[in-house]
């Protein structure tokens, strides 16, 4: 059975295994199913997802319904791209961008 989106997502209950205790970098989107830059993000991030699962995991977080994480990482818009390596975010982007330009500003990170 294959799956429709190699995102997964994750919840306030989960993100701590999921995101935290990740032996692979997890980059993290805080999204909201009222955000219209979250929907054109979200295929862009589902390709990224297949694309570097050798290396990336990409997780999803609905804002709405896990209050706890977003503000226990001070998400104020959506969509915000939260980069972890180690449990630690390592980088922070915000708003919707096109799946090259978003490689371009994670290459740094996932390659260090």
């Amino acid at each position: 059975m294959t799956a429709t989106t190699s995102v997964t997502e994750v919840t306030d209950a989960t993100f701590e295994a999921e995101v935290l205790g990740s032996d692979v970098p997890v980059l993290v989107d805080f999204t909201a199913d009222w955000c219209p830059p979250c929907r054109m993000i979200a295929p862009v991030l589902d390709e990224v997802a297949r694309e570097e699962a050798h290396r990336l995991r990409v997780v999803s977080v609905d804002v709405d319904h896990n209050p706890a994480t977003a503000a226990a990482y001070q998400v104020m818009s959506m969509p915000t791209l939260m980069l972890f390596r180690a449990g630690e975010p390592v980088r922070s982007l915000v708003g919707a961008r096109p799946k090259r330009r978003l490689l371009q500003e994670l290459a740094d990170d996932l390659d260090a």
